[in-house]
């Protein structure tokens, strides 16, 4: 049986969370975590708005799915986000204990892979999906600025 609830359907609504932020003159990563094919959070980067580095897509997912769950533990859920975690999201990510994250883009220079951040053992990657799409949205954000 084919669902359309598949890692690209997800990664789209990710993408669109992204769009949201480089409409808002943020950078423009855009996150959902979901369960049991349920969206239960989305956001996008909200540093610039909020005055606040911590701000992140991936961060604001993490509140709202705790708020939803009504526990810090994201156990069972898997988390969509266009450009890889930083350092500080992956400490976040690892904490509530998440037990899928997917990526778009790989962030070569600030990407937690790249710092030697390390996911919770039981949590498993998957990376690349939707990348292209991605990668050109952050391009041309960061054309627009120079």
């Amino acid at each position: 049986m084919i669902t359309p609830f598949d890692d690209h359907y997800f990664m789209n609504k990710a993408l669109q969370e992204a769009r949201l932020a480089f409409e808002q003159d943020e950078i423009p990563v855009g996150a959902v975590i979901v369960v049991e094919n349920t969206i239960i959070a989305k956001a996008h980067n909200l540093t610039e708005r909020l005055n606040d580095v911590t701000a992140h897509a991936e961060m604001q997912a993490i509140t709202a799915a705790a708020n939803y769950l009504g526990g810090k533990y994201l156990t069972d859920c898997t988390l969509y986000v266009t450009l890889e975690p930083c350092q500080m999201c992956v400490g976040a990510l690892y904490w509530s204990q998440i037990s899928r994250v997917v990526f778009a883009a790989s962030d070569p220079k600030r990407g937690y892979r790249f710092l030697g951040g390390k996911l919770h053992p039981k949590t498993a990657v998957t990376t690349g999906v939707l990348e292209e799409k991605s990668s050109i949205l952050l391009k041309d954000y960061f054309r627009n600025k120079r």
